[in-house]
């Protein structure tokens, strides 16, 4: 049996554990679904419909026990993006259909990619690059819902038009509209600061609905959510007409579901738990998010907040999520009229403050702290979503990604080692430690990363200046950080031992790989140097240089008795 959220192993006195955390994240996980369906621009009942499906299929087949998966602000902005472009006109119900095509095709790409085994694919996006994205999700989803704090409504564009257009709307405010949300907000920021534990959105939920109740709201001119239907959906076929026009959108989707569903899980792994397998998570949402396309469900994965709820709570398996599904479908059964008086102020006070912790700057002021060109790379991530839209934001964090890993792979470290005054360990040469000897006539190299072609000239350049200001009579380049050699790199080693060969520089190896050394032996290198010039171990090959110093010394010595 597979170690997964549901085993034969299940132990009795996890059931209580199970049921409590269920109910818990339940009171988290409905309201802020409901919230995340506003954001995509859906009817509020899909937002409990990503709540039913998507959460029972992962439950039977997840990995990772505490996950809790519907869907998350970054998810939900991305659907809204990609709807806009295939329904322009807003009709709910082609809203719909167009956002469960967008999940079947969401679910597609997750199980092709499981399949292919590219489940290394969860560690794409730098936590840096994925931090300024999320950043620039916060800012266009916060500006989409000022309009409906002021009670106002605009023309929507690009984000600077969504800030112009509703700075010239605000004369128009709704002043009843301004104050519920005000309420609203320091209802969910007081409950957030004070008794964070509490479900601060199911409170200000319920507080919308028990005002628009009892004041009769609407007739103030407050948006209502309007009428909700009764029941579990009835399954229905996604447009495959659609398909074509949405999958780009869905490649990025898929790619960010699975990202954020391996990040939480495995954040909120316990240490007695299996670890998410992330080929078999990728299986498991590709197969949430297709059977959810055909109940109406809109893309679906793991989130933070609510798994991190659910964690806190105590669940012990997936049986906790099996007792939130259940709570969703009686909210379906029995509450969707009373969900159709709340507030869309309520609503868009529990987006925003849900996508507030997307716009902490205590991320990008450690990154700071500890890297300025990924501070710098997190910023340009965040200006990519605000400048070119969500969808295209990914593309740049992908890009960012990809920019970083090809410029660390060609930009390797190459720096000088000396001694520790009175032993045999040797470290970088730094200010740090102004006192390490360096040997007269010797000059110790190391490098990091695999010797590719593209980056033994940057490793050639930095050697050739470390070599021309040292003058040494002998070269070590240690290579206990170098896993292989490619092709290239070896014919550029072989160019710089003739270099140095009519310079009068000898060139030494240490320390080499297993693998490295298999291929220093077959090529021409190998044969240059001969066994006499490659050492096990940079102790021993300081050792070599020093007996044959001290041998030199002796030989000097008896010719200059002789005469």
């Amino acid at each position: 049996m597979r170690d997964g959220a549901l085993t034969t192993g299940y132990q009795k006195g996890w059931l209580r554990l199970d049921a409590v955390a269920g109910l818990t994240t339940a009171a988290v996980v409905i309201p802020k679904s409901m919230a995340f369906a506003i954001i995509a621009g859906l009817p509020v009942q899909a937002g409990l419909y990503v709540a039913f499906v998507p959460m029972i299929v992962y439950a039977l087949l997840g990995t990772s026990r505490c996950l809790s998966v519907s869907s998350t602000t970054t998810l939900a902005i991305l659907t809204a993006t990609q709807l806009a472009l295939v329904v322009p006109g807003g009709d709910p119900a082609r809203l719909m259909t167009a956002a469960a095509s967008l999940a079947l095709l969401t679910g597609a790409f997750l199980i092709l990619a499981g399949l292919l085994r590219l489940g290394f694919l969860a560690n794409f996006i730098s936590v840096p690059v994925l931090t300024g994205f999320k950043a620039g999700v916060g800012l266009v989803i916060v500006v989409d819902q000022l309009p409906k704090l002021l009670g106002v409504h605009i023309d929507k564009g690009h984000f600077f038009q969504n800030i112009l257009s509703t700075l010239q709307h605000v004369p128009e405010t709704s002043v009843p509209t301004l104050i519920l949300a005000v309420v609203m907000l320091a209802v969910l920021l007081g409950m957030e600061g004070f008794t964070p534990r509490a479900p601060a959105p199911l409170a200000a939920v319920v507080l919308g609905i028990a005002a628009a109740g009892v004041l009769g709201l609407k007739a103030y001119g407050v948006d209502l959510t309007g009428n909700i239907p009764t029941g579990i959906p009835v399954p229905a076929l996604p447009d495959v007409a659609l398909l074509k026009s949405l999958w780009p959108g869905a490649l990025g989707i898929a790619l960010m579901s699975f990202t954020e569903s391996v990040a939480a899980g495995r954040a909120f792994v316990r240490r007695d738990d299996p670890r998410p397998a992330p080929n078999r998570e990728l299986i498991a949402l590709g197969v949430a998010n297709l059977a959810g396309s055909f109940f109406h469900s809109f893309p679906a994965g793991g989130g933070t907040s609510q798994t991190a709820v659910n964690s806190r709570a105590g669940a012990r398996t997936q049986v906790s999520e099996l007792v939130t599904v259940a709570i969703v479908v009686a909210t379906l059964f029995f509450l969707a009229p009373l969900i159709s008086l709340l507030p869309q102020a309520t609503l868009a006070a529990v987006v925003i403050v849900t996508t507030l912790p997307l716009l902490s700057t205590a991320d990008f002021r450690t990154i700071r702290r500890v890297r300025h060109t990924e501070f710098r790379w997190a910023l340009v991530a965040c200006a990519g979503v605000v400048l070119l839209g969500t969808l295209n934001g990914i593309l740049v964090a992908v890009a960012i990604s990809v920019l970083t890993l090809i410029y660390q792979a060609n930009h390797p470290l190459v720096y000088a080692v000396g001694r520790k005054p009175g032993t045999e360990v040797y470290r970088p040469l730094t200010g740090e430690h102004p006192g390490d000897e360096t040997i007269p006539g010797l000059l110790i190299v190391r490098t990091e990363g695999r010797m590719t072609f593209a980056s033994a000239p940057q490793v050639g350049e930095r050697l050739w200046a470390l070599l021309n200001e040292a003058v040494p009579k002998v070269v070590i380049l240690e290579c206990s950080a170098i896993p292989d050699f490619e092709y290239t790199a070896l014919q550029g080693l072989i160019g710089l031992e003739e270099k140095l060969q009519e310079r009068g520089i000898v060139l030494w190896l240490a320390t080499l790989n297993p693998e490295a050394l298999t291929v220093v032996k077959r090529s021409p290198l190998g044969q240059i140097l001969g066994t006499g010039r490659m050492f096990f171990n940079l102790r021993e090959a300081v050792r070599a240089y020093e007996r044959e110093q001290l041998l030199e010394g002796e030989v000097k010595d008896m010719h200059e008795e002789n005469r």
